[in-house]
């Protein structure tokens, strides 16, 4: 009975007419996103880094803060894109328009994220800039990772009129 309750109200909450993400559904894939990838990427970071467990922490979360705004324009931004071009949502996306968002994200996020590094840390601008690039292959393939299973998880569905 539960797993009937909880399926109706999935496929309720993610329903739109426009076939993509609602801005409360968008919140919930922006958090679930950055929460594991501080709980992935800051042990990662200490230990390739060198530093302390509370460094990176703070670091990976400062990050995850700032790119959580930028996912989610830039996400809003691709979902609503894709959709007026092709009219498939975006839990329909072929693998390789994935891989093309996933790397767009985040070599675009490199921007905004590498001026933090360098504020937070004692790196130079471009020991920040290597940091920085690791941090992003890292997190790209986590974004694609991610997503797929959030599709899988919680596709759009169109609402029915």
């Amino acid at each position: 009975m539960a797993t009937a309750t909880m399926a109706t109200a999935t496929e309720t909450a993610t329903a739109t007419a426009s076939g993509i993400r609602s801005a409360r559904e968008r919140l919930i894939q922006t958090l679930c996103f950055e929460a594991g990838g501080l709980l992935l990427v800051a042990p990662l970071y200490a230990l390739v880094a060198g530093a302390g467990a509370g460094e990176s922490f703070l670091l990976i979360a400062v990050l995850a803060l700032v790119v959580m705004g930028w996912s989610a324009v830039f996400n809003t931004v691709f979902d609503v894109t894709e959709h007026r071009l092709t009219g498939r949502v975006a839990s329909e996306r072929p693998q390789r328009l994935r891989v093309l968002h996933a790397g767009l994200h985040e070599a675009s996020a490199v921007i905004v994220t590498w001026p933090v590094i360098v504020a937070l840390t004692s790196l130079s601008w471009g020991a920040a800039l290597v940091a920085d690039i690791g941090l992003t292959v890292v997190y790209a393939a986590y974004a694609y990772a991610f997503h797929r299973a959030y599709d899988a998880w919680r596709p759009v569905r169109m609402a029915r009129t």
